[in-house]
């Protein structure tokens, strides 16, 4: 089995009960997340042999994080409980979850800045000795958007983990309340050359001439929901310029509404794009999708699926993530995820 190491921020959520407004709330339902930490949950709901490494506050609310993470099977010996003195606004990042209903979509508000993973001096962790022994490393984009600190932390991740041999990915993932489309694909592409795997096709530039950037982006133009030959297209702009990149994995959702949504999935790999089939939900909950969709296709790679089971595997993953509370897939039985790609109709729930 693969030993797998994923590092990011674990926050905690509040959300008002019953799809209630923010606003009109009188009491919030309390749980962990994160795009990092969802997707080390999900791997090791699956039996996989996953760590997290974090930074929170020594205090309670970052023991419960991490209490929740360990009641997950998450290793979490390398956590960083760090004290006044490391971080001295000492505060778990916190985010507030709006459920929509119907045409009325979800909404979140963040209240993460200065906290304690945020505003940590990463140049005191050894990464070599992090990353000793671990075979996969994963990171997204959201890291790098909270501080000029996160940002050097993943740049010498990235460096360290391909010197070591290990297995990269990484999910762009950008949030437009945390910092702009230019900041976040300038960042992002610096990422690419490290990268083995990766999780949408932006925010990068790929410049049809790097030394003219008026003559535009290879993804200029091409719609959220692409064609396979649109996807195949962009595909093989990213393999020309990176050519280290071994899959690029994305999925496409079809918002009917608020509370029913499709999805299907396009993956890259071996020479080939993969398109999975549509599959129609109705939605309990839908933070973690994208992170479901990832940790299902992570776990099918590390399992050696074929391509095309690696796709629908995937996309499965995630569409069963939206029935599930929470950010994370806390699915723990592989079967009922294969048994949802063998279906032959739609999935209504």
């Amino acid at each position: 089995m693969q030993r797998f190491l994923t590092i990011g921020e674990v926050m905690l959520r509040l959300t008002p009960p019953n799809c209630n407004k923010i606003r009109t709330a009188t009491e919030f339902e309390a749980s962990y997340g994160g795009s990092e930490a969802n997707i080390a949950i999900s791997l090791a709901n699956l039996g996989m042999d996953a760590t997290f490494f974090t930074v929170v506050p020594d205090n309670s609310l970052g023991k419960s994080a991490v209490r929740a993470l360990r009641a997950n099977d998450v290793h979490c010996s390398p956590v960083i409980y760090a004290t006044e003195t490391d971080v001295p606004t000492h505060r778990l990042g916190t985010y507030y979850l709006e459920m929509g209903f119907g045409i009325r979509a979800s909404k979140v508000i963040y209240d993460r800045k200065h906290s304690a993973f945020s505003e940590y001096d990463y140049s005191r962790v050894d990464l070599d000795k992090l990353l000793s022994g671990y075979d996969w490393l994963h990171l997204s984009g959201i890291t790098p958007a909270l501080s000029p600190s996160c940002q050097d932390l993943v740049l010498a991740a990235l460096k360290t983990a391909k010197r070591r041999g290990m297995t990269v990915s990484f999910d762009g993932n950008f949030r437009a309340s945390l910092w702009t489309w230019e900041e976040a694909r300038d960042f992002c592409t610096l990422c690419l050359p490290y990268v083995d795997v990766l999780f949408g096709v932006e925010p990068y530039h790929l410049w049809k001439d790097e030394s003219d950037h008026d003559k535009g982006d290879w993804k200029d133009g091409i719609p959220r929901q692409p064609s396979l030959e649109e996807e195949e297209e962009i595909t093989s702009h990213f393999l020309a310029r990176y050519p280290n990149l071994k899959c690029i994995a994305r999925h496409v959702r079809y918002a009917e509404s608020g509370s029913e949504n499709s999805l299907k999935a396009y993956v890259w790999y071996q020479g080939k794009t993969y398109e999975s089939r549509l599959y129609t939900f109705t939605i309990l909950d839908r933070v973690g999708g994208g992170d479901a969709f990832a940790s299902g296709l992570l776990y099918a790679m590390m399992n050696g699926y074929e391509p095309q089971e690696m796709t629908d595997f995937a996309v499965a993953s995630s569409a069963l993530k939206h029935t599930i509370h929470g950010d994370a897939n806390l699915t723990d039985d592989v079967e009922s995820i294969r048994s949802l790609m063998q279906s032959g109709f739609d999935i209504r729930r």
